[in-house]
């Protein structure tokens, strides 16, 4: 079944396309016209395929409409069709053809504008990826919310799509963590000890050293045991314990954020399994690396870097890229031909030296990795603004406002929302006072209202005793009554949702399903404004109630994609 009014229309203009031999790479692109007077839908097709078919625009207009209205129902389901300036296509839909999306809303549910799964299309989405060394703070937020969003949005387009989350579990800062709850674990036991100069600052570094020393136990999200043996001279059993630690912290924030992954892929696993040095050796043997003043050196300028990097240093240890090379070899061995890393605008820099490394070191393991591989959203950091001031510390991390200060600030729903609100790379400040606010300037307020005002609308005709069909039984509603102004309006903005949700998918925008969203809340609220619903002629009302009913379906379904909530009742309800 087709999804939309411009999926059908679609449809009319490739078969159309074939028949007057346009090139086969021709692609039909749909677009709403500027100006309404000028009609609900726009093709510029007859423009695109001028020049290699060796016709006007027009002439090639021309032979696309004369044939798409002869194909059957096309008389119906047009008002109009006119060839404007030099090409231009556009189309007017009748009234039957805008009222059709009602049915397609109400008989499909949760999978309007769903394209079916694609065994084909596999991606692997890596987001968060926060070092075990502290709580999560609002790039990781961030992230999560754009990574799940996204993760969402994927499966719409019939993507099969696989969360990751990468551990940075080796290295320094892992030493460092282990020698701060060390240092904290001797001041604790009275001992005169120097905290170390470069150590993790937060309260929960003390936390955790209690805990160790109190030789507490825990089970991990895993199903791990961790139990801390106190002895404060046990270096690796307070790594693990720390480590444990601070995972399980990290887990229930995110679960809490409503954040999940299908896998956790842990750092030191690269070099445990050599699969780091096989990264050096696959590298090497493309003839790309070099000795200098004792470290070894990727040619990484033959792939387009800036400048050559070092891959090991002189001290015989890997510089942090080389890790993200083998994970990423790694990732493509698995099966992802694509793969999203989420990823703050300070990785900026290792784009090219990670895809100059997998470039080098494919042909070694047999694979064609696109060059584009992986491909990266990175996105700017925000400020948190409460009580007209930035806040720019957490009592518990030390340092930074944390994800969960601003989950138990303002709420799961809010936080979500305000951090997929704006394009990622988008700097902005995120008003606490604002997102708690229940006002229209609120954006998960003014959605969340629109969808709990359509509910109460719906309580108050049982109320009356008029009768609400389920969504399924109300698709053989008569919906022929509705014509005026805001009707026509609000079932137009109900056939863009297929493709908002395909444009959010293609361009990694998630804030563009929320200015959908919000679009739709205002149209909604326009046709509140102006039609009553509760009217006493009955076919009048059942057909508005099928458009309510469909409209809310759209708003459960937008709201489940960005992973909020669609509440029944708000205080600010107001009765019909």
């Amino acid at each position: 079944m087709l999804n939309t009014q411009k999926e059908f229309v679609s449809d009319l203009f490739e078969k159309a396309l074939k028949e007057i031999g346009a090139p086969e790479t021709t692609k039909v692109i749909l677009e709403k016209p500027r100006q309404a007077a000028h009609g609900d839908i726009a093709c510029t097709v007859a423009l695109q395929c001028a020049k290699p078919m060796k016709k006007s625009p027009r002439e090639i207009a021309t032979q696309l409409v004369a044939i798409i209205q002869k194909e059957p129902g096309a008389d119906k389901f047009f008002k109009n069709i006119e060839i404007a300036g030099p090409g231009f296509i556009n189309m007017t839909l009748s009234d039957e053809a805008k009222q059709s999306v009602v049915r397609a809303v109400l008989s499909q549910g949760m999978t309007f504008g769903v394209k079916p799964q694609d065994p084909e299309k596999t991606v692997l989405i890596e987001y968060v990826s926060a070092n075990p060394t502290g709580p999560l703070h609002l790039g990781h937020a961030r992230q999560g919310a754009l990574g799940d969003v996204l993760t969402n949005l994927f499966r719409t387009q019939g993507w099969k799509v696989t969360r990751e989350f990468y551990y940075n579990d080796a290295g320094v800062q892992i030493q460092k963590l282990t020698d701060s709850v060390r240092a904290r674990a001797k001041q604790l036991l009275g001992e005169a000890v120097e905290f170390p100069e470069d150590g993790y600052q937060g309260e929960y570094i003390k936390d955790i050293a209690k805990k160790y020393l109190d030789k507490e136990s825990f089970e991990t999200f895993d199903g791990k045991q961790i139990t801390g043996s106190g002895d404060v001279d046990n270096i690796e059993n307070i790594r693990r314990y720390s480590v444990a630690y601070l995972r399980n912290e990290q887990y229930a924030d995110l679960q809490a954020f409503g954040v999940s992954f299908d896998n956790y892929f842990l750092e030191s696993s690269l070099y445990t399994d050599g699969k780091v040095k096989e990264a050096v050796a696959a590298i090497d043997a493309a003839g790309k690396l070099y000795e200098d003043d004792g470290a070894l050196w990727f040619k990484s300028t033959d792939y387009g870097d800036d400048k050559d990097r070092v891959v090991k240093k002189k001290d015989g240890t890997y510089t942090y890229f080389v890790p993200d090379v083998a994970y990423h070899l790694n990732k493509f061995g698995r099966g992802f031909k694509k793969a999203l890393n989420i990823q703050g605008t300070d990785h900026f820099g290792t784009v090219a030296r990670v895809r100059a490394g997998i470039q080098a070191a494919s042909s070694a393991f047999g694979f064609d990795v696109p060059k584009d591989f992986p491909s990266y959203l990175l996105h700017t950091m925000l400020h948190v603004v409460k009580d007209g001031q930035e806040v720019k510390m957490s009592k518990r991390a030390g340092t930074y406002v944390t994800l969960r200060d601003l989950v138990t600030w303002v709420g799961k729903d809010a936080a979500r929302l305000f951090l997929v609100n704006r394009k990622s790379d988008a700097e902005f400040n995120l008003d606490i006072d604002l997102a708690r606010s229940q006002s229209d300037e609120n954006p998960v307020y003014y959605l969340q209202y629109a969808h709990a005002r359509i509910c109460s609308i719906l309580v108050q005709a049982t109320e009356k005793g008029y009768s609400v069909p389920a969504e399924k039984e109300a698709t053989e509603t008569d919906l022929s009554v509705l014509t005026s102004p805001s009707e026509l309006t609000l079932m137009n903005a109900l056939s863009d949702y297929p493709s908002v949700l395909q444009a959010s998918t293609d361009e990694l925008a998630p804030h563009t399903l929320v200015s959908y969203l919000s679009d739709l809340a205002s149209k909604f609220h326009s046709f509140y404004n102006s039609e009553r619903v509760l009217v006493e002629d009955e076919k009048l009302r059942n057909a508005r109630i099928a458009l309510l009913l469909a409209v809310r379906q759209v708003f459960r379904n937008g709201l489940a994609i960005l992973g909020l909530s669609a509440p029944e009742r708000l205080d600010r309800e107001n009765k019909e």
